[in-house]
């Protein structure tokens, strides 16, 4: 029995030794295999590093103001017996706007023109009269003083019709209409908003350590959400002298040309200052970085020889970069990165060091430093 029990236990150890050189032999084959197994490169999109001039710009928020904006109101009381507008006309300085009732001003002014047309008639007698010394000089002295009341008075009365004839005190656009015929206004009752909108003028305020780069007559880009897709160049006409104590910013006015009406008073608007100094930059594509807790890195595509190949071969290399500013699609490296490097721009985060790759731009991302999406 017990040599039975031997036997069995010796061809259990026979058939698992078997089996063991059996898989040992298999698997040593696998490694070889995967040892001589040549992975297939890469396809990925490159660009150079290139050195380029950037522009300098100070960005800021700021609102929209007419150049001359008020609402006409009335100068003195009346009722309204014409109206020579319609809302949201057109009008040049001077043109008639709102006429009142002068009946009771014309008869004073007809009364007042008699009394000044006899007042100098006495007064030019009374000279006639002193040259003849049958007149003393101070009766000629009070016919001037009443010829000089009387013209007063008509002065008075001809300048009451004209504040009751309003006129457009400046060229510009007309809003919406606040009287009717017939109505009774009281002195500075408003009659309509009058605005120029063409040019118009954009306030916006800046720190107080960017006054040094503001100049008089620099280049400023405006864009707002009522001209969407457009940008509207101007200029800076005015500086603040005084910083606000609490803010510590300075208020900026810039001047710019309102094709169109674009831009209406109390607007929203982002204004970019145009400095004169430009920015000299290593520029890359923001897709070529991969971003990371650790450090933000590139893909370097070297030129080197594989040691089982012989042949040269584009393999990468993971490099630490430092960056700066952003430009549309664009991103500045100060520094980690040389000038002419060659760098992968897409897919970045597929790749590993060491990895051979093949470039190939059929369908290179097309970075812009104005990017405008069609899908917004």
């Amino acid at each position: 029995m017990l040599k039975k029990i031997l036997i069995a236990a010796a061809l259990i150890v026979v058939v698992a030794g078997a089996l063991f050189l059996i898989k040992k032999s298999q698997f040593d084959a696998m490694g070889a295999s995967y040892a001589n197994m040549v992975m297939p490169p890469e396809t990925v999109t490159a660009t150079e590093a290139k050195d380029e001039n950037w522009e300098t710009n100070i960005t800021a928020t700021g609102s929209v103001v007419a150049v001359q904006g008020v609402t006409v109101s009335a100068e003195i009381a009346g009722k309204v017996v014409k109206i020579a507008f319609e809302s949201g006309a057109t009008v040049a300085a001077g043109d008639l706007l709102v006429q009142l009732d002068t009946s009771t001003e014309e008869a004073q002014l007809h009364a007042a023109e008699a009394g000044a047309a006899l007042a100098k008639l006495n007064y030019d007698r009374g000279k006639e009269l002193l040259a003849k010394n049958t007149m003393a000089q101070a009766e000629l002295d009070a016919a001037d003083a009443q010829a000089k009341q009387a013209e007063a008075q008509l002065e008075g009365i001809r300048a009451a019709i004209a504040k009751k004839n309003i006129k457009a005190p400046f060229a510009g656009r007309l809003g919406l209409r606040l009287v009717n015929l017939g109505q009774n206004l009281k002195e500075g009752d408003a009659i309509v908003s009058l605005q120029t909108l063409d040019p118009i003028y954009v306030n916006f305020s800046l720190p107080q350590q960017r006054v040094a780069d503001l100049v008089v007559g620099g280049k400023v880009r405006v864009t707002s959400d009522a001209a969407p897709g457009e940008t509207l160049e101007g200029k800076i006409t005015a500086v603040n002298p005084d910083v606000d104590p609490i803010t510590r910013n300075v208020r900026v006015q810039a001047t710019l040309t309102n094709t169109g009406d674009k831009l209406r008073p109390g607007m929203f608007a982002t204004i970019t200052v145009v400095l004169t100094n430009k920015e000299n930059v290593r520029v890359i594509p923001a897709s070529a970085v991969l971003y990371a807790p650790y450090g933000d890195t590139v893909f370097v595509i070297d030129e080197k020889k594989n040691d089982k190949t012989g042949k040269v071969e584009k393999t990468l290399r993971q490099q630490i970069v430092r960056l700066g500013s952003t430009r549309g699609d664009f991103v500045a490296v100060v520094a980690g990165l040389k000038e002419g490097e060659v760098i992968v721009t897409s897919g970045v985060f597929k790749l590993r060091p060491g990895e051979s790759v093949v470039i190939d731009n059929t369908l290179a991302p097309d970075a812009q430093l104005a990017p405008k999406p069609n899908d917004t």
